[in-house]
This record gives structure tokens, sequence and C-alpha cells, in this order.
């Protein structure tokens, strides 16, 4: 149990990794067709972009089937990524982009340094010249604006 817990902390925390190199180079290169929507006003409930949610959860349920069918270290692995994708969710669509409804609006510390920075990766519109791909690490604003101002 201990080693699946720590197996399952590392996944979280590697996805971190994972998503900010997905985000980079995929989702602002060849993967733009989905990911430009989340770069304009979404209109509706959903947007293209939440495809990459369910391509992420194709990947854990494949996880976690593996796991189940002998190698649980796989199925640790599933839970981390599913965990990720919870924090990203609660966090991302959910603070940052208001998706939820009722979440408060952070004033202060790590959460509204997160906020700031994502805000200023959506200051480009465009694939490129773009700062600060993580989703749950947020550099420090000044120097993205820094950078901003470099481009």
């Amino acid at each position: 149990m201990v080693a699946g817990f720590t197996i399952l902390a590392l996944s979280f925390a590697g996805m971190e990794l994972v998503a900010a190199l997905v985000h980079r180079f995929l989702m602002h290169g060849p993967g733009w067709g989905w990911h430009r929507s989340h770069h304009r006003p979404r209109r509706g409930l959903f947007e293209a972009n939440d495809l990459y949610a369910v391509a992420f959860a194709a990947i854990a349920v494949a996880l976690f089937t593996a796991g189940a069918r002998g190698q649980p270290w796989l199925w640790w692995i599933g839970a981390g990524m599913t965990a990720y994708g919870l924090t990203y969710a609660l966090v991302h669509d959910g603070l940052v982009h208001r998706r939820f409804p009722g979440l408060p609006t952070p004033r202060r510390g790590y959460l509204k340094r997160l906020v700031q920075a994502h805000r200023l990766h959506h200051a480009v519109h465009r694939r490129e010249g773009c700062v600060s791909f993580g989703f749950l690490y947020a550099p420090p604003v000044e120097r993205l604006l820094a950078r901003l101002r470099a481009r």
C-alpha cells in the first residue's frame, strides 16, 4: 500500500511536467486545432480543447485496466493521473477560467499567482509567443511579464 501511494504521488507530480510539455509542444503545436478554442471566448458549456481531457482520461482508463489485469503499479499510475486531472479541473477550469460557479476568487498567495500566470498565458491569442505552460506550477509573474515584453 505504501508503494502504491508513493507511485500515485510521483505520478501526480510527474503529470505537471507531462502536462506542461504536452501543452507547449502538442497543444501549441500540431494539436492547435483543438486547443485554439481555449484561447478564444467559449461559446456554450464545452470547447474543442476539452477533448484533451477525454484523451488523458482514456489513457488513465487503460492504465487502470492493465493494473487490474496483473500490473498493479500501472493502476497506481492511473490513479495519480486521475488525481491530477481532478485537481486540474478544479483549479484550471474552475478557479482560473470560472467554469464552475461559486468558487472564490483568489486574492493573495499561490492561487492568485497561478491565476495571474495563466492569464498571462492567455494574453497571447495565437499558438506562438505564449508563456507559462504549466497548470499547477506558476512561475513568478514578474518573470513572465518580462518574457512577454521581450517578445
